[in-house]
């Protein structure tokens, strides 16, 4: 017995130690408390503006994790390295939002230990924006030296203002660098047709973005707006063109003096800029475009650029060796791309779409070149070279009535020597007319001073009963077809590239195809809705492996026809519903 009450008080020693033991670790074993969030409380901020979701956090058994969340859903997450403090900070860009809106912001910590901390919740509350103020910008020429408009103001042209001063032509008193901030929205008077005309000599800076392009449109109301409310942009450069010295001044006769021996003369850049609702009539078919480019020089940038419903033509060159990028003619009146008095510069990714009864009593066409207004033999040519572009006439179905003072998606007439490469036309009676009437057109094409390759004309289906729209009950008047073979005069007189018909000399360059509709060509059709319009193409091989030809550096290599393939660079900055935007607020 008492051996076994040895072993008894044995073994409960040996527990009471290893209780002793187990309580001396459990003490040593104490949790922390749990993370705690501190923040600065609300935030307020306007549509545009940054904000700062800031918070201090303190987690004595270090930091695991911390999740934030904005409305609920993930926002910003961050492993912890064990740290016991943390000063938090993201930025956050106030979305297009009503006044009044709120934005809650919830963070929340775990801790090494799995221990969380309370939810904290930082409210976001969008301010209403103040409205700008609009600074009237009285006819006559800005100040001498440097001037900026910044985003901040909407600026109104009174007249015609003038960057730089050329009162008398040949005598520039005034030169100007007007550099204009992204975002920047500027409107044009109306009862005095304002208009923004950049002088020989001086610059204008407009280089907007993607997220924030500048804006030059019309100063009336949604519901109001119509082409011609205002004058539109008018730049003058001293690049060469080939009008005499007295003939130097743009169409219309109001002090737009252009041309020079400077190819590389530069009048400044623009990027991400759209011109709405402008072209105003100075003399019978005389006007100022949308964009009027008056002998401008190589050095100037034009890239990503847009004209909507102009009352003239949407781009016109007079002259110029300017190169340009990415341009959108939306429901201009007359011409989408028009090519004048020497025009020598390259243009690549282009597209041109109508409405059905936008067209000009002269006749409205996506391409209209001309070497001069009289045919005539004089240097410099107009020779420009234009490469991916999507040429979208108005009939976008057989169902749709268009206008009859639509002609052609690309009339080339009076001794020009224009080249077209990888380009889309569509939606036009008649698609390429070699208008020989004056001038050496015929002749230049037959040198191969006129080339088009990889060109697709492409019919409507079902439109008229000829191969451009391949048979059916609606006509047009007169009847298109997709190369014109005779003269537009009444006699219909015939037309020979050399000795071949002007289909048959279309025909055999290289890569050109004569479709009858679109159905494999992945265009489309919501190109003609109203609306954004779908770009890229779809499963289409008849526009897919058309190399370029061998360019200047200027072109990117492309392997398609028309302005897109699988990227849409209309995103973003573009608009196609300018009506309904509300500028002024």
């Amino acid at each position: 017995m008492k051996l076994t009450n040895m072993k008894a008080i044995k073994a409960i020693a040996l527990l009471l130690s290893m209780a002793l033991m187990f309580n001396a670790c459990k003490k040593d074993d104490v949790v922390g408390p749990a993370p705690t969030v501190t923040t600065s409380g609300t935030l307020a901020g306007t549509v545009g503006s940054i904000v700062k979701i800031a918070a201090t956090i303190d987690a004595p058994e270090g930091i695991k994790q911390v999740n934030v969340l904005k409305n609920g859903a993930a926002f910003d997450a961050i492993t912890g390295t064990g740290q016991t403090t943390l000063s938090y900070s993201k930025d956050y860009t106030i979305e297009n939002l009503p006044a009044g809106s709120i934005v809650n912001f919830t963070i929340q910590v775990v801790d090494n230990k799995n221990q969380t901390s309370t939810l904290t919740t930082i409210p976001v509350t969008i301010s209403a924006t103040p409205p700008k103020t609009i600074v009237t910008v009285p006819a006559g020429s800005l100040a001498a030296g440097n001037v900026t408009w910044t985003a901040d103001k909407i600026y109104k042209l009174v007249g015609f203002v003038r960057v730089g001063e050329e009162a008398v032509k040949g005598t520039i008193t005034k030169k100007t660098v007007l550099t204009i901030e992204p975002g920047t929205l500027i409107i044009g008077d109306r009862a005095s047709k304002g208009t923004l005309i950049v002088q020989r000599g001086s610059q204008v800076i407009a280089n907007g973005t993607a997220a924030k392009p500048i804006v030059m449109t019309s100063e009336r109301a949604v519901g109001e707006r119509e082409a011609g409310d205002w004058g539109g942009l008018v730049i003058c450069g001293q690049a060469p063109n080939n009008l005499a010295e007295a003939d130097r001044e743009l169409e219309g006769g109001y002090g737009a003096f252009h041309g020079g021996t400077d190819v590389a003369d530069n009048s400044g850049s623009f990027k991400y800029v759209r011109v709405e609702f402008a072209g105003i009539p100075i003399n019978p078919n005389q006007e100022v475009n949308s964009w009027t480019f008056g002998s401008v020089g190589s050095a100037t940038t034009v890239d990503y650029v847009q004209a909507s419903f102009g009352l003239d033509d949407s781009f016109e060159w007079f002259g110029g060796t300017v190169n340009c990028k990415h341009l959108i003619a939306y429901k201009g009146l007359d011409d989408d791309f028009d090519t004048d008095n020497g025009f020598s510069g390259y243009v690549q990714y282009g597209i041109g779409i109508r409405g059905v009864t936008q067209a000009d009593q002269s006749g409205s066409n996506g391409f209209e070149c001309d070497n001069n207004a009289q045919g005539a033999e004089t240097t410099p040519y107009t020779s420009a070279i234009f490469a991916n572009m999507s040429i979208m006439g108005a009939k976008s179905s057989r169902e749709v009535a268009i206008s009859t003072q639509f002609q052609h998606g690309a009339q080339l007439r009076r001794s020009n020597k224009q080249k077209i490469y990888n380009t889309i036309i569509t939606g036009y009676p008649w698609g390429v007319y070699v208008d020989s009437q004056l001038g050496s057109a015929k002749v230049n094409a037959d040198k191969g001073d006129i080339d088009l390759q990889n060109v697709a004309l492409i019919g409507v289906d079902a439109w008229g009963d000829n191969f451009w729209g391949t048979g059916g009950s609606i006509a047009y008047n007169p009847k298109g077809t997709p190369v014109r073979d005779n003269e537009a005069n009444t006699a219909a007189t015939a037309i020979l590239i050399g000795t071949k018909k002007p289909t048959d000399w279309f025909s055999g360059l290289k890569g050109n195809k004569i479709l009858s509709n679109r159905k494999t060509t992945g265009l489309n059709d919501n190109i003609w809705a109203v609306g954004r319009p779908t770009f890229t193409l779809g499963t289409g091989a008849d526009l897919l492996g058309a190399t370029l030809p061998t360019l200047p550096a200027f072109f990117d290599k492309t392997d398609y026809i028309g302005a897109f393939k699988d990227t849409d660079w209309t995103s973003g900055w573009s608009e196609f519903a300018p009506q309904t935007v509300v500028y002024v607020k």
